[in-house]
């Protein structure tokens, strides 16, 4: 289990990571959607992204307050709620589906990290690797 949840937070980090640093670097007219939302409120969210990426990382792997992933996960699926709403408002139910799934391995992560494996250790991470 420790595995799986350390290979989802990986692909989950590495996407917010992306998708938070566009928002933050791409220029606000390029991020127009089907439902017009304010730049700061885009830049806001791109912040969020990026924190909340480093927090499903840096926290579990430095074991400094490794309670934080299992938040920082929680506070994406708030995000990837919103985005999904968004999507179906936007009137595109079928792309719906990507944040609706990102949402839902995010969620895993939280669950997973704070009840299946939350005493894991970085010793343990790097001994079943090798």
């Amino acid at each position: 289990m420790n595995r799986a949840l350390w290979v989802v937070q990986g692909l989950l980090a590495a996407l917010f990571l992306f998708a938070g640093g566009m928002k933050l670097v791409v220029p606000l007219e390029a991020l127009k959607g089907p439902v017009p939302l304010p730049g700061p409120f885009m830049r806001f969210i791109g912040v969020a992204e990026v924190l909340g990426a480093i927090g499903l990382i840096l926290p579990e792997l430095l074991q400094i307050r490794p309670g934080l992933t299992p938040l920082a996960a929680a506070g994406l699926v708030i995000i990837m709620i919103g985005a999904t709403v968004i999507t179906v408002e936007g009137g595109d139910v079928a792309m719906a589906l990507v944040p609706l799934v990102v949402g839902l391995l995010a969620a895993f992560v939280a669950y997973g990290r704070s009840r299946l494996a939350p005493k894991s250790s970085r010793a343990s991470v790097f001994q079943s690797a090798g």
